[in-house]
């Protein structure tokens, strides 16, 4: 459409080249720079206004829009048209050689485009490269022309097939420690499941020596006889946690019933209703809130045995008595750091926890108000600071470890008149010491891991899941300094002496059980290539004896008449070389030096050639029996 006269007047004539103009070029970034110089140099024109714009080398900005190629609009009016921009006036050739220039000033376009072009040469290379090395090896199956299409389905089928296998692979072998996969020179080495959790090393020096029995726990735990695990249940050591376990994930011929929304579950023996497990998710607090060692040895045989009503006031040989009876009860405990589980006291009494139902029987009846005095007044201790929990001299969570491991009968219970205080507490501490070792099983709260292991081999009872190790807790959470760190163990040193006793014991149990796993494995490994060895000996011998005796019989046939009989050879002994083999074989493995005076012993008697033949032919006979009844 051709504009209107006015504006075609205010925008003059079209550009011409004037005479004496150098002639059109070739090279079109030198003709455009011509034709930009000859309408820039005329004055009033569009150009000049165009070139007055950006100076050479800026950019009007990386994201200006394209130029398209459209026809200018047509406009109703003298103002429209002077709103328009004048570069959209320009004739169709010099708006889209003006845009070359344009975009040549442009940085983010030319490095777009040096992109787009080298990623398109490098995936036509790669295509090529793959075209050629799958038409040398499948060379066979495909065509020239239609090399591509059969590549690309090859390839496909490549992939989709590698992706089934590792599928497969991650069902069959969900675990990383899977068998098939057990690449020692290719991966790195597999970390210890069981490497201590507080991340110290495995190995450490022992401070006690313990003897070989205090170190083996070995119990044979009969689910389906007398015997009964009674778990002593000590505040704020994660006991509420390794309870669950024993309720929940212990693999079991009849496991325990545990119905939504009741805290105790069912743990019967197989077919019977008698309970195997005494603990606070099986029985409940039976013998009292957190009832501890003093309380168990006595309570637990009458609750058992159905006496609930029975007196629980026995004499000192009664107790003894009772003790000698339940040889089947077998005890475990979980302790904590001390400083750590005194903390998560404190925060579980500042929550509003009493344990006021605990009965701390001892000796027959529960201490009096004298002797046992209260830390506060109210109902409960919620919301006391933590120097006020440490003022109270009463405060049962002051080495309440080995309080409750140890048996108060020997210190007149919680009468402390009885004797000094010195002597009070070694006696708890050497009880307590004494009855955590003499217990068939103990764990640290520290070390989940380990604690999982030796239950396991304790009671040869496996676990279905794995313990959790939760290093982030209520009492790391309290932020303490070094002076009330120190007060605090100061006022449980007998637990920080209980607790490094345990821990050694602990740790040595475990390195002593991991020894004796390994050792195990290795003889198992022995006498399975012992087996082997026997195996193919008998196997091969009797295949050579067979041989042999076929070999001598066709040879005896031949040489011998048909009117001869076996008169002439009344004792045959075909196997008589093969005897020999084996015993020689067997003595050399077992003993070389008495091999060589059998063999010395043989050059000189010629007499006892056959004697000797014969022993060795039963010796070996009696090896092979006794490989295959091992077998």
């Amino acid at each position: 459409m051709a504009l209107p006269a006015f504006a075609a007047r205010a925008l003059g004539p079209p550009l011409q080249p004037e005479q004496g103009a150098p002639a059109r070029t070739t090279c079109p970034r030198r003709h455009s720079r011509v034709e930009a110089e000859l309408a820039a140099s005329r004055p009033g024109s569009v150009a000049a206004s165009v070139r007055a714009g950006p100076p050479r080398g800026v950019s009007l900005g990386f994201n200006s829009p394209p130029l398209q190629d459209k026809p200018p609009k047509t406009f109703s009016s003298l103002a429209g048209a002077l709103r328009a921009p004048l570069f959209a006036l320009l004739p169709r050739g010099r708006r889209r050689r003006m845009h070359d220039l344009r975009r040549r000033w442009d940085l983010g376009s030319l490095c777009r485009a040096l992109l787009t072009r080298g990623l398109a040469a490098v995936g036509h290379s790669l295509k090529h490269v793959l075209s050629a090395i799958f038409s040398k090896i499948f060379g066979p199956l495909a065509s020239v022309g239609n090399m591509d299409e059969k590549s690309n389905k090859l390839l496909l089928a490549l992939v989709m097939l590698f992706l089934f296998a590792v599928i497969v692979l991650q069902y069959v072998c969900p675990g990383t420690e899977c068998q098939l996969l057990r690449l020692q020179a290719f991966s790195s080495p597999v970390p210890d499941p069981y490497r201590s959790e507080d991340e110290s090393s495995a190995r450490f020096v022992p401070r006690y020596n313990f003897s070989r029995g205090d170190l083996l726990r070995k119990v044979d735990f009969d689910i389906k006889g007398d015997d009964l695990i009674v778990f002593l249940h000590i505040q704020k050591t994660g006991g509420t946690t390794f309870g669950r376990h024993l309720v929940r994930n212990i693999q079991l011929e009849q496991p325990c019933e545990c119905r939504v929304g009741q805290k105790k579950c069912t743990c019967h023996r197989p077919g019977k209703r008698e309970t195997w497990l005494f603990s606070r998710f099986s029985t409940g607090w039976s013998c009292g809130l957190h009832a501890d060692w003093t309380e168990l040895t006595s309570c637990v045989p009458a609750v058992v045995d159905g006496k609930r009503d029975a007196r629980l006031r026995p004499s000192r040989w009664r107790i003894f008595q009772i003790l000698d009876a339940a040889r089947n009860f077998h005890y475990i405990t979980i302790l904590r750091d001390p400083v750590s589980r005194y903390l998560s006291e404190w925060r579980h009494v500042q929550r509003g926890a009493t344990w006021k139902a605990s009965l701390h029987v001892c000796d027959g009846r529960p201490p009096t108000s004298e002797e046992l005095p209260s830390c506060y007044t109210g109902d409960d201790w919620s919301g006391c600071p933590l120097k006020e929990f440490m003022d109270c001299p009463y405060n049962l969570a002051n080495n309440r470890q080995v309080r409750m491991l140890s048996d108060l009968t020997l210190v007149g219970c919680y009468n402390l008149s009885v004797m000094p205080e010195k002597q009070r507490n070694k006696v708890l501490l050497e009880s307590a010491k004494s009855n955590l070792k003499h217990m068939a099983f103990f764990g640290l709260t520290e070390f989940q891991r380990k604690t999982q292991y030796l239950f396991e081999k304790t009671f040869n009872m496996n676990f279905i899941s794995p313990f959790t190790q939760y290093n982030t807790t209520r009492a790391s959470s309290v932020e303490i300094n070094e002076e009330i760190q120190k007060r605090i163990e100061g006022l449980n040193f007998l637990d920080m002496e209980l607790y490094s006793y345990a821990k050694d014991l602990f740790l040595q149990r475990y390195q002593f059980m991991r020894q004796k796993e390994h050792q195990d494995a290795r003889r198992k490994r022995q006498e399975q290539r012992k087996f082997l060895k026997g195996r193919f000996l008998q196997t091969h011998f009797q295949s050579q004896s067979q041989s042999q005796g076929q070999s001598q019989g066709q040879s005896q046939g031949q040489s011998q008449g048909p009117g001869q009989n076996l008169s002439q050879n009344p004792n045959p002994n075909p196997n008589q070389n093969l005897t020999q083999n084996l015993s020689q074989n067997l003595t050399q493995s077992s003993n070389p030096n008495l091999t060589q005076r059998e063999n010395h012993g043989s050059q000189k008697q010629g007499s006892g050639q056959e004697q000797s033949d014969s022993s060795t032919s039963n010796g070996t006979n009696d090896y092979i029996g006794s490989v295959e009844t091992w077998r």
